[in-house]
């Protein structure tokens, strides 16, 4: 009887660890900020698919841009016995305490997309960010050297957006010192909140009396509100408005004319790096890919950064919609119902598009 009630004991333990000693599958937790963000949706998907196919299960939390939640899911995942832990910040500083649990328990952790801050961090997995932000701003220079820009910057609490802005920084400010452009509002938006970003908008427009030229949007999302801002004043498709991240409503703003650009990211290439690194690192493996260092306050952190590309309606076709990211009837679909003669047109562009365009 002793024995018996032993035995029970044992797998009960197992049970509640999540560590059922027949169940051999590589478990590797994905630990999201939010999935509000189209784009979210869409590296979610990718990440689960390749480690599947790699034989690993996912187990998925969103916290909801809720930090204290985000730290309770994480302990949950490492109770659940996960091998690897992959995490979207909300926060980067504040998750550095999960790098901190994960590492008690053997467990690697790589950041996706977001840098954690001040921690032992073991891999980044991300888009050069600087490097998008410098293509945002040369997007713009080019086409306007001159005139009254505005700056709409991401999430103060994530450090991709400072890295956004060095990119950006580093082209725009040749053209300040000079005077050629003047930056007539400079805001940072919380959470990359469309909202918070229409708010900018309304009140820089209202301020400067309608004066702007252009306005270097750090992602589609907040493009889509200072949009609707110039729409107001009957400004959308006059004023030139970058964007990140290729959300469908972007693409069909593009079409319209009323986005001028986005900045297009394989998240599939990077969810599925994420992944191999992740499958890699649970199954104790080395890591053979390239990497250079990215600094986060208290080490030089291993880092796989990938190229971005500018896209806008002159090669949507051949980048985007080639690649099968977005589908060309959904991106066109808006476009046709407002002005059809115009919707017709694309299909001159798509006559040239024999083959995605390399990166």
């Amino acid at each position: 009887m002793r024995i018996n009630r032993t035995l029970a004991a044992i797998s009960i333990g197992f049970l509640l660890l999540g560590c059922n000693p027949k169940d051999k599958t590589i478990k590797i937790g994905l630990l999201m900020d939010t999935l509000q963000t189209e784009r979210w949706q869409h590296d979610r998907d990718a990440f689960v698919k390749r480690c599947e196919e790699l034989g690993a299960k996912v187990l998925v939390q969103v916290a909801n841009g809720n930090d204290a939640t985000m730290n309770s899911q994480a302990e949950n995942l490492l109770t659940q016995g996960v091998s690897a832990l992959v995490v979207i910040p909300h926060n980067g500083t504040a998750s550095a305490t999960i790098v901190e649990a994960a590492h008690k328990a053997n467990v690697k952790v790589i950041a996706y997309d977001r840098l954690i801050m001040n921690s032992d961090l073991d891999l980044y997995v991300s888009i050069d960010a600087v490097g998008v932000g410098a293509r945002q701003a040369e997007y713009l220079v080019k086409r306007m050297p001159k005139g009254n820009y505005v700056i709409i910057e991401g999430a103060p609490t994530d450090n991709n957006a400072a890295l956004l802005r060095q990119g950006q920084m580093q082209v725009l400010q040749p053209y300040i010192d000079k005077g050629d452009i003047k930056i007539v509002g400079d805001q940072w938006a919380k959470d990359w909140l469309p909202v918070e970003a229409l708010k900018i908008m309304e009140n820089t427009l209202t301020r400067v009396g309608n004066k702007v030229d252009a306005v270097l949007s750090s992602n589609d999302g907040m493009a889509g509100g200072a949009i609707q801002a110039l729409a107001e004043q009957k400004l959308a498709g006059k004023v030139l408005v970058t964007g990140q991240d290729a959300d469908l409503a972007a693409c069909q703003r593009i079409a319209e004319g009323t986005q001028t650009m986005t900045i297009y990211k394989s998240l599939t290439e990077e969810a599925y790096k994420a992944a191999e690194m992740a499958v890699a690192m649970a199954k104790g493996e080395p890591l053979t890919e390239k990497t250079s260092m990215v600094p986060n306050g208290k080490k030089d952190v291993p880092s796989i950064l990938l190229v971005p590309m500018s896209v806008d309606k002159d090669n949507m076709m051949a980048t985007i919609i080639a690649d099968g990211f977005q589908k060309k009837d959904e991106v066109y679909k808006t476009l046709a119902a407002v002005n059809p003669e115009a919707a017709e047109s694309k299909e001159a562009i798509e006559s040239k598009v024999t083959e995605p365009v390399k990166k």
